[in-house]
């Protein structure tokens, strides 16, 4: 019975990690098993009234590389014929008759340490016994500070607050939005502390006619960009209770749409404008000095131009 619970896991672990190519993860490599397992055992430890349960089916597998790789996953399990007084592994047991079998499913994310050991960050399981209302059984690492997605809707509360906030506080004349989230983490505490690092760009609406984000808002692909980092505190209620944000943009681009009125854009070194502008700067400054020697420009390093709004009268 374990021979055909490992070739099957096996063949499951393959067919979920095919779909993504940047992560190649084979049976060859125990360390999604290892994973499993000792959520699996973690969850056999803490039933101490039943039979062990025994793995049944793995799916959805994603490692995400860290200072600490963390491996998340789902599994099925069912109730295996061994006691748990039995001092047995989940190995060991065959399934029960499937009419008095309690089944379950557990979504994990396990942590490798530097020892190869795993252990748990967070396990939530379903059972559902033969008879009788399904129990929610969890585990919760306290002060363990783990990945969580960044489609998770804590974090997508937060990546709200926290563009809004940006804009809000900001010096630059455009509002900015999400450009993309890079990763997120949370430590479970009386609520939980979340920390997010993500990418915002600059968008057309500009202040003056927009006070906050608008449908109508577009990102600019050549509009400035910046990296932030912000730490939120989400309490008991699911309300944000503290907030912290540092934002380090990526260039010294002009921070406005291209062609805006008053707005300054680089100007290329080599144009026309630019050798016309170099000679009558260079017949200006030569006047001006009136020295018995002919100053010329020897390199300039760069240069802006505007697109300015007339006036009818100044026409």
């Amino acid at each position: 019975m374990r021979l055909i619970t490992v070739l099957f896991l096996c063949s499951r672990l393959l067919s979920s990690l095919s779909q993504q190519p940047s992560q190649e993860i084979d049976c060859n490599d125990h360390d999604v098993l290892m994973a499993v397992d000792a959520a699996l055992k973690n969850y056999n430890g803490g039933n101490q009234t039943n039979n062990l349960f025994v793995l049944y089916r793995v799916g959805n597998i994603t490692k995400m590389d860290y200072i600490n790789p963390f491996y998340s996953f789902k599994y099925q399990i069912k109730e295996g014929d061994c006691p748990v007084q039995s001092g047995k592994t989940w190995q060991d047991c065959a399934y029960k008759q499937s009419a008095d079998a309690a089944t379950g499913e557990c979504t994990a994310t396990m942590e490798k340490t530097e020892k190869r050991k795993f252990t748990v960050a967070t396990q939530t399981c379903q059972i559902t016994p033969a008879e009788g209302p399904a129990v929610i059984f969890q585990h919760s690492c306290p002060g363990c500070k783990y990945p969580i997605s960044t489609e998770d809707p804590k974090v997508k509360e937060i990546l709200k607050h926290a563009v809004s906030h940006f804009n809000k506080n900001s010096s630059h004349s455009h509002l900015f939005d999400i450009e993309k989230t890079m990763r997120a983490f949370t430590q479970v505490v009386a609520g939980w502390n979340i920390d997010i690092s993500y990418s915002i760009r600059q968008t057309n609406c500009s202040k003056a006619d927009f006070p906050e984000l608008a449908p109508e808002c577009q990102i600019l692909s050549k509009g400035g960009s910046a990296e932030c980092t912000d730490s939120a505190y989400i309490d008991l209620s699911r309300r944000i209770a503290s907030f912290s944000q540092k934002c380090n943009f990526l260039s010294e681009e002009a921070f406005f749409p291209r062609f805006c009125v008053g707005c300054p854009e680089n100007l290329p070194l080599n144009s026309s404008d630019m050798n016309k502008l170099l000679s009558l700067t260079s017949i200006r400054l030569n006047a001006a000095i009136n020295s018995r020697f002919y100053f010329k420009i020897a390199n300039v390093q760069r240069a802006t131009s505007q697109v300015l709004k007339v006036k009818a009268d100044d026409q």
